[in-house]
């Protein structure tokens, strides 16, 4: 594999850990349980042996467009309708 490969990869692992994490926030710390099981499906699509299993399985992949689309849709919703920053602080003060 190439560097330019490699990088991708780790940027896809990153993000998938990242929407994982912004959906177990939203399960447990949410007003809107639902939300976050809906990110934690979401973040398989970054993870790259998911795509390999996928391709296996069905013959094709998702495309790198859609899951850049897929994550500014993400970022938005976890940010803006999710209150990401709310749940946040709620979660750092039950700790």
């Amino acid at each position: 594999m190439n560097n330019k490969s490699n990088v991708l990869n780790a940027i896809s692992w990153l993000f998938g850990f990242v929407v994982f994490a912004i959906g177990t926030l939203n399960v447990f710390w949410g007003n809107d349980p639902g939300f976050g099981v809906f990110l934690l499906l979401l973040s398989f699509v970054y993870f790259p042996p998911v795509n390999v299993m996928l391709k296996k399985m069905t013959g094709f992949s998702i495309h790198r467009i859609v899951k850049i689309v897929l994550g500014i849709f993400i970022i938005w919703a976890a940010l803006g309708v999710g209150e990401l920053f709310d749940k946040i602080d709620l979660m750092m003060t039950g700790l």
